[in-house]
């Protein structure tokens, strides 16, 4: 998901998180009652007399558990870029801000490669290094990326070459 956020005349803050279709108070009830119809399943097999089911129905549980909290962990990726026309940060993390960078903007380029799989990868480019935005971005993201960044610069460089 792209959120692009207009803070003042030339500052700019672009918000990037994955699409979600499951958030809050919905994983609950959807692994609640996952978890309900495996237990009622392995509880009355287990009263019937098959004592094995219970072990294997809790590390099905337990499996199921630790799959969805890796995707849930992987889902609460965040990016944010502050553009402006003095500087470019980006911040990466999921709860706390865990990689900063930032460069001056007439020292930054933006970049667009396509990789061997016809993907397309958006970066930040400045003394020779390449900080990748919205990996996590599916293709359709990315082009609403691609086109909101390029606008931003091109507004910003309209403003600064007025002034």
């Amino acid at each position: 998901m792209v959120l692009v956020e207009k803070i003042d005349n030339t500052d700019y803050l672009i918000s990037l998180s994955p699409n979600s279709s499951l958030t809050g108070v919905y994983r609950i009830i959807f692994l609640g009652s996952i978890a309900f119809v495996c237990s009622t399943i392995a509880i009355t097999f287990f009263v019937l007399g098959a004592y094995l089911i219970l072990p294997f129905a809790g590390l099905e549980l337990a499996i199921l558990f630790s799959a969805f909290y890796l995707s849930f962990k992987w889902s609460s990726k965040k990016e944010k870029i502050y553009i402006s026309n003095e500087i470019v940060k980006i911040e990466k993390g999921t709860n706390k801000v865990e990689y900063r960078w930032e460069e001056f903007r007439t020292f930054t380029s933006f970049n667009i490669q396509k990789d061997k799989d016809k993907l397309m990868r958006l970066s930040f480019r400045s003394k020779g290094k390449d900080i990748y935005v919205g990996d996590f971005l599916n293709e359709d993201d990315k082009k609403i990326l691609k086109e909101n960044v390029s606008e931003i610069i091109h507004e910003l460089n309209i403003k600064y070459q007025s002034e």
